[in-house]
């Protein structure tokens, strides 16, 4: 099937003017309004093919949804010192590398 959101999350809510709005989680600066949600996901829809002929008549890449991207498991985080130490010493007391005890951290804390 299509997708026809690229894979971007849609978040749909009731406004306090009782119409729908649907935007993109990731893009939040796009986003439609509608009597229905069906109606606010189509023009939902509208306005990213919309985005998409801009960035392609500016010439700039069209945004990827992050679930869409291809990771290669490592980046780079600057942190307080006071914390970089407290976790060298929690990994060194458990018999871990700093790699491994951090990993096992982020792991806890997200849906994977």
């Amino acid at each position: 099937m299509h997708d026809r959101f690229d894979g971007f999350t849609v978040s749909i809510f009731l406004d306090d003017e009782e119409d729908y709005v649907a935007h993109f989680a990731e893009l939040p600066e796009i986003s439609a309004f509608g009597e229905t949600a069906e109606e606010a996901l189509n023009e939902l829809a509208s306005a990213w093919e919309g985005v998409k002929l801009i960035y392609r008549d500016e010439g700039k890449p069209i945004p990827m949804a992050p679930s869409k991207k291809e990771y290669s498991g490592q980046f780079n985080v600057r942190i307080d010192r006071r914390v970089h130490r407290a976790l060298a010493v929690e990994a060194a007391q458990a018999g871990v590398t700093l790699n491994a005890l951090v990993s096992q951290k982020l792991a806890k804390s997200v849906q994977v």
